[in-house]
């Protein structure tokens, strides 16, 4: 479908559970959350539905994420029925990647086509600082078990904030070996976010190619979202960026959201958007909902302001566990 800025959206991103094993500072409060209850999130039957009309107005890519994804019991039921729609291309996840390994079969078997981890340090004392567990051997496992998976597609997305500097090239560095792209994103300014010191990406490549050497822009388009890559000397895979801050990207967004409370979210800086459990378990047809998706999609507005220094209204008050990484 054509947004009212004549952006083709093909893209969705669903999450499917506001729950997270781990206490990222960027995420979650140090003294935790009110969960959403369960019967508040959408059930696997109803986001199925949904993507069907999704399916219908012209997405073609999905990725669950969360919270956790891996989090909500049976994800796999999920993925098969995501991918069974007719006009669905993919299905993908993002996950922190400690419930990875003992999961991978299931959702391979299923038909997911591609998985994102989250990784922002190899030093165990500091993911623990950074997450408030102490888990990174089973993070591990979980990206080694998806980079042995033939077919997947992988990707890991580090959030580089000043204090895990240091690891920056060693996380680079994993993409030496394996066919795996290390992507850098920077910090968006939303719930807690907003609090925390952040990197651009110029600085992060300054670090990176006075370790590693010059990089080398690639060419063509790697997956669905808004990240651009470069090569290294020596290296099988490709460092990314994903830059909202410094290289805004909203002239080519082709995504929307969807809350695990079902809210279609068309752009993460705002809480404008369509409440479509209300309609979902109020009776209302599919062609109801349709007309909703599509009137949504066509206001999604031009572009996000995360570089003004004061907030606005309609800007969207909520962490990122709430909303969907």
């Amino acid at each position: 479908m054509i947004d009212g800025f004549g952006r083709a959206i093909d893209y969705l991103r669903i999450s499917v559970t506001d729950r997270c094993n781990l206490r990222c500072v960027y995420c979650m409060p140090p003294q935790g959350v009110e969960w959403i209850e369960h019967g508040d999130m959408l059930s696997y039957e109803e986001i199925i539905r949904l993507c069907r009309c999704f399916a219908q107005v012209g997405i073609r890519r999905v990725r669950l994420t969360g919270g956790e994804p891996l989090a909500r019991r049976d994800l796999h039921r999920l993925v098969a029925g995501i991918r069974a729609i007719p006009g669905m291309d993919s299905v993908a996840l993002t996950t922190n990647g400690v419930l990875l390994k003992e999961q991978l079969p299931g959702l391979l078997a299923a038909g997911l086509t591609a998985v994102n981890l989250s990784l922002d340090t190899l030093d165990r004392a500091q993911y623990a600082a950074i997450t408030r567990q102490d888990v990174l051997p089973q993070a591990l496992e979980g990206l080694y078990a998806a980079l042995d998976a033939p077919g997947l597609r992988v990707k890991l997305n580090c959030v580089p904030m000043g204090d895990n500097d240091g690891q920056l090239v060693p996380l680079a560095g994993l993409a030496r070996e394996q066919n795996l792209a290390v992507r850098f994103i920077e910090l968006m300014p939303i719930g807690l976010g907003g609090e925390l010191p952040r990197r651009t990406e110029a600085e992060v490549r300054t670090i990176l190619e006075s370790a590693l050497g010059p990089m080398t822009p690639c060419g063509g388009v790697f997956g669905a979202g808004p990240g651009h890559y470069f090569t290294l000397p020596g290296f099988q895979g490709k460092i990314g960026f994903i830059s909202a801050m410094t290289h805004q990207f909203c002239d080519g967004c082709n995504r929307v959201r969807l809350t695990a409370t079902g809210f279609l979210k068309t752009c993460l800086q705002y809480e404008t958007g369509a409440d479509l459990r209300i309609l979902l378990r109020d009776g209302s047809k599919d062609e109801v909902l349709l007309e909703t998706i599509r009137t949504a999609i066509r206001q999604k507005p031009s572009r996000h302001h995360f570089n003004d220094q004061t907030g606005r209204q309609g800007d969207e008050r909520h962490n990122m566990h709430q909303i969907g990484g």
